[in-house]
């Protein structure tokens, strides 16, 4: 069977999701299929088994197909660090940091890497999923494409094409993406999925035929609505998810500009005994029994983004628990100092909340480490993933109050969240994350599958 590539109409039209559930369809038929991303744009990463970095969606795919996990699924990652520049991850380890336009100016010496990356994946599975990255269609980017022109063209792989009915115009934006490729990957375009329909989807049969008799575009399947509140790839989809709003615990995390590897939240999203809200401004946080710093890919930037909106001086003075993550934890340090210029200016400084009595350095060399650790008097499973270091405490702090890790993936071990809310209240009772994960996940697969029409992929 050919490789697929899966072509969006636009950013956040659902190509991570629809990879996912169409790798894990080929799989249960009995493939061996391994996802893949040429070029990433994410602040959310994880830590792989062969200790590089990847972007989460690629991590997130490859775990639910319980394969292993390496920098070949995703070769380049592109993390947003200030307005204009992002930190270049390669084969999973960080080399640079670019501007846009210095980065596309190099895009030539790129596709060697993304090449062997994926004639890596082409040797050792039956199908690789490609999942393009925004649009394909964007003119004057075309020729440094990587994720999906370069690839598709590269690799002959079949298309289909994805397109969100929530953002509206979706026949336009079927009919504009598909006629603007090229005739060569015209050719290779098998169908549409369109995604995230909400009502009776009959109302669309006429659409179908539109889309199938005038646009000569073969419908895959119309996919309804239906929330995942797994595994967010950026912070445009933490807008998409639900819960149940009968809770026991609120818990409020601060959504930082540079908001990094908030998948940490993940498990606490899908509790229906926790209520979570994203804060942006300066409300009242006397209301909630717990309050998260998350991770940031420039903590010093988005410390003083506290500073200015007014949270910095109010979080200070609360006497609920506070709990912090990587740069998050960073924050609680009596000062910050990046005299290199890893995450932001050279020599930068910026005082921290004073909870630590210790500082936290910006080296160059990133700690990047998958392991099963000893925190809080608990043995679980994360990763890390920081320039920051403390001599005083590399890995946690806990006082009062005041806790704070560099670990991710914390909130994951049942042992340690249980425990945890238990300690704001002891009618918590907790559940297996894991099995409610995976459970969720194949759900979600089967009832999409229903919704389409998978033997047009599969004789094409």
């Amino acid at each position: 069977m050919q490789n697929i590539s899966i072509l969006g109409t636009s950013s956040d039209s659902g190509k991570s999701t629809i990879t996912l559930i169409i790798v894990k369809i080929l799989q249960n038929l009995g493939y061996k299929v391994a996802p893949f991303k040429a070029q990433n744009m994410s602040n959310n990463s994880q830590v792989c088994d062969d200790g590089s970095e990847i972007g989460i969606a690629q991590y997130y795919q490859a775990t639910v197909l319980n394969i292993s996990t390496s920098y070949h699924l995703n070769p380049i990652l592109l993390k947003p660090q200030r307005d204009k520049t992002s930190q270049v991850v390669i084969n999973g380890k960080a080399q640079f940091t670019k501007s846009a336009k210095e980065y596309f100016n190099e895009i030539e010496s790129f596709k060697p890497i993304v090449k062997e990356a994926y004639e890596y994946l082409d040797k050792n599975y039956d199908i690789v999923v490609n999942e393009g990255a925004g649009s394909p269609v964007e003119l004057n980017l075309m020729n440094r494409d990587l994720s999906n022109i370069y690839i598709a063209n590269e690799f002959n792989t079949k298309i289909i094409i994805v397109a969100d009915i929530e953002r509206g115009g979706v026949f336009a934006s079927i009919y504009g993406t598909y006629n603007l490729l090229p005739q060569k990957l015209k050719d290779n375009v098998i169908g549409v999925i369109i995604n995230k329909f909400r009502g009776d989807i009959t109302l669309f049969d006429e659409g179908i035929k539109i889309i199938e008799q005038n646009f000569k575009i073969p419908v895959i399947g119309i996919i309804p609505y239906i929330p995942l509140n797994i595994g967010f790839e950026d912070s445009l989809s933490i807008i998409n998810f639900t819960q149940n709003k009968n809770s026991k615990i609120r818990v409020g995390v601060i959504k930082f500009p540079r908001i990094s590897n908030f998948t940490d939240i993940d498990p606490l999203m899908i509790d229906s005994e926790i209520r979570v809200d994203f804060i942006e401004t300066n409300q009242n946080l006397n209301s909630y029994d717990l309050i998260i710093l998350a991770g940031s890919k420039n903590t010093i930037d988005d410390l003083r983004w506290l500073k200015s909106v007014g949270l910095f001086e109010q979080i200070k003075k609360l006497k609920i628990k506070i709990f912090g993550i990587c740069g998050g934890y960073q924050m609680m340090f009596k000062k910050l100092i990046d005299i290199d210029g890893i995450e932001s200016k050279k020599g930068d400084f910026e005082n921290g909340f004073n909870f630590i009595d210790d500082e936290i350095e910006f080296y160059n060399k990133k700690f990047l480490k998958r392991a099963e650790y000893k925190v809080f008097n608990q043995k679980v499973k994360g990763y890390e993933i920081h320039c920051g270091i403390s001599k005083k405490y590399p890995l946690e702090f806990k006082k009062v109050n005041i806790s704070g890790t560099f670990l991710h993936g914390i909130f994951d071990n049942d042992n340690f969240r249980t425990e945890f809310f238990k300690s704001i209240d002891n009618k918590y009772i907790g559940f297996n994350y894991i099995e409610y994960r995976d459970n969720s996940i194949d759900n979600f697969v089967e009832k999409v599958y229903q919704s389409l029409n998978f033997n047009k992929i599969l004789n094409n």
